[in-house]
């Protein structure tokens, strides 16, 4: 990952092949437009962009397994 990309709460999939940004949907900026632009900028291409979004169990999940 990119030094330039380190201040977007990014993650690699396991594939290596896809970039997870997570956000706050009802945000007033998500940041959505100036990762993009960032992403061009930095000459990676990209040929897909999918949303979606998480319930409530999928949050508690991840909180769960985040617990030392």
């Amino acid at each position: 990952m990119p030094d330039a990309l380190a201040g977007y709460p990014l993650e690699l999939a396991a594939d290596g092949c896809q970039l997870v940004y997570t956000f706050e949907a009802k945000a007033k900026r998500t940041g959505i437009a100036r990762l993009l632009k960032q992403l061009g900028d930095l000459g990676i291409d990209y040929k897909d962009l999918q949303t979606s979004q998480s319930s409530l169990e999928d949050i508690f999940v991840s909180l769960v397994h985040a617990r030392p």
